[in-house]
């Protein structure tokens, strides 16, 4: 019924806060979700594999930097699961 790889609390938030900025760093995504790395990262990498953000590396004042960005086959994606959450929390609403 829902998306297995937006239907789980932690690829919600980070898809969630993507959605809302042109792109966030790892250090960024971290601070603000309060995840460790290796959890970032395993949520990062299933995210990728879908295709549904892109990954920018390169060198900021000598040092490596990663941003991501939530692309539009991942926005189109993530507001279909919402419109699908919607649907479901409407119908066992009146139930």
């Amino acid at each position: 019924m829902f998306n297995p790889a937006l239907h789980n609390p932690i690829r919600t938030n980070i898809v969630s806060f993507l959605s809302k900025c042109d792109e966030a760093s790892f250090k960024e995504l971290k601070t603000q979700l309060d995840l460790t790395d290796g959890n970032l990262n395993s949520h990062l990498k299933a995210l990728s594999k879908e295709e549904y953000i892109d990954t920018k590396k390169f060198f900021d004042k000598n040092r490596p930097k990663t941003v991501y960005s939530l692309n539009k086959k991942g926005s189109e994606e993530f507001l279909k699961y919402l419109d699908q959450l919607q649907l479901f929390l409407e119908s066992n609403a009146s139930s």
